[in-house]
């Protein structure tokens, strides 16, 4: 069984792209190339276990364990030695990909408190998407009470759209959730 969203990807949005772009040829329409969740961990100088944690939680969340990123320079001020752990990331392509973005879009934003949408204005000039998520806990495959501390999560979805324009209609038809505009933060 496929993604549920790649199904609607290839069933649904691709036709209504194609009729709202004027695109001749399928292979024009934008898709999701890859999507990269990382989360940075600056605390990790003082406290180096919490990057087992964030590495547990990350595999949970996205199902694929991540890469332990690493400090490429000394930052005397920071405490901060080259080669110490500072965060982790993940990327995912494929029905990994696909089954993120759906639980992301229709699980783990609407538990968020007071959620009015995700900023329609974080795209960056070349068709791709950047989320912040202030807590990890939305995600329902991670345990409140095992958690030692509550962590930021950053997503960042790779499209082929070559316009932010394309991007943002790409998304909103697979159904991200965008504020309104003129909505308060």
């Amino acid at each position: 069984m496929g993604a549920r969203l790649k199904d609607k990807y290839e069933k649904d949005v691709v036709k209504a792209l194609m009729a709202e772009f004027k695109y001749t040829n399928p292979h024009q329409v934008p898709r999701v190339v890859k999507v990269v969740a990382n989360m940075g961990l600056g605390e990790a100088v003082q406290n180096p276990k919490i990057i087992e944690s964030a590495t547990a939680e990350l595999t949970a969340i996205t199902g694929r364990k991540p890469i332990v990123n690493r400090a490429k320079k000394a930052i005397a001020t920071f405490k901060l030695r080259k080669g110490m752990p500072i965060g982790v990331s993940v990327t995912l392509r494929r029905d990994a990909m696909w089954e993120f973005l759906d639980r992301l879009m229709n699980v783990a934003l609407p538990r968020v408190r007071d959620f009015r949408g995700v900023s329609s204005k974080a795209f960056d000039g070349q068709g791709n998407y950047a989320l912040g998520v202030r807590e990890h806990i939305i995600f329902p495959e991670i345990d409140y009470d095992k958690t030692d501390k509550i962590k930021g999560l950053n997503v960042c979805i790779v499209t082929t759209a070559t316009t932010d324009e394309e991007s943002r209609a790409l998304l909103t038809h697979l159904g991200m959730p965008f504020r309104k505009p003129g909505a308060a933060q």
